[in-house]
């Protein structure tokens, strides 16, 4: 099963780790009004370029993964700090440097439909799906997919630990359905340990406006592929799905006194590529490579 539980975790506690980190509980707040403390219009665009690395098996050759991701949402107050998140995004890889009869492009346009508890702009608790299609080059019927997540998080030791426990799913991953879970350690108002998937960190922030991570990711999602035709016989399909994952470590520094934009600029190591064709038990991967990150996002 390799590392595969890890992508539901993935799916299902991507926000909560900024939700327990920033304090997120459900005891009462004083202070600001949700309109005022909680941004309605949220907007990210990154770029990830993970550097040319060989297979492990050396007929495949070798590739490079530039990666890049898009979005929008918007939340509408529902109740309280009870919030209604609708948005779109559009992520992309392309491997290049290479002609094996792996997928030349991997891709995916879904939308975003959330119901959340958010505080200081973190989701403490909610539900969410993402319809949409992820696929190679071709959209078809079958490359529609809904994955989903709900989570929540709540103090262990008040103001200092958090736990975060969730479970999630979709339809061509594998497992189909998984729980998950998490720990948020804050050591002080400046360094905390976030230790909750896809991305693990020990995060130092000194002030408002700079914040440094030392992290790892895990990301893990499903694509319906066109044709798949390697120089290995075991390794021809047509229409198969691949669940495709990059597993990282690295370091990430984070500017946000350009308000409302946040810059974002990472460096590290791509462990490991793996494209898991499951169904027919088959993965093919790469050799650890270099990668560097470029990011802006913006919350009004």
């Amino acid at each position: 099963m390799k590392n595969l539980r890890l992508f539901f975790i993935s799916l299902f506690l991507s926000t909560a780790a900024a939700a327990v980190a920033g304090r997120a509980t459900f005891e009462a707040h004083t202070g600001p009004t949700p309109t005022a403390e909680n941004s309605r219009e949220l907007f990210s665009n990154g770029t990830t370029y993970t550097f040319r690395s060989d297979f492990k098996e050396s007929k495949l050759g070798s590739a490079d993964s530039p990666y890049e991701d898009v979005s929008y949402h918007h939340r509408f107050l529902i109740t309280g700090k009870w919030y209604f998140r609708a948005g779109v995004e559009y992520e992309r890889f392309d491997f290049g440097n290479s002609d094996n009869g792996l997928p030349n492009h991997l891709q995916a346009i879904y939308g975003h439909l959330a119901y959340e508890y958010v505080v200081k702009d973190h989701a403490g608790a909610g539900i969410e799906i993402d319809p949409g299609v992820y696929f190679q080059n071709r959209i078809t019927g079958d490359a529609f997919d809904i994955p989903w997540k709900i989570f929540v998080s709540f103090p262990l030791k008040k103001d200092k630990i958090f736990g975060v426990i969730g479970l999630g799913g979709g339809i061509y991953q594998d497992p189909v359905v998984a729980p998950g879970g998490g720990i948020i350690w804050l050591f002080s108002d400046q360094l905390r340990l976030e230790g909750v998937f896809p991305k693990p960190a020990l995060v130092y922030q000194p002030n408002d406006d700079w914040q440094f991570r030392l992290l790892g990711e895990l990301y893990f999602e499903s694509f319906r592929t066109d044709d798949v035709i390697t120089p290995e016989k075991k390794l021809q399909l047509h229409n198969a799905v691949v669940q495709y994952s990059e597993d990282r470590v690295g370091v990430q520094a984070k500017y946000s006194g350009l308000k409302p934009f946040a810059i974002i600029a990472g460096a590290g190591c791509t462990v490991l590529r793996d494209f898991d064709f499951f169904r027919a038990g088959q993965a093919k991967r790469t050799e650890p490579a270099p990668y560097v990150r470029l990011s802006v996002g913006a919350k009004f």
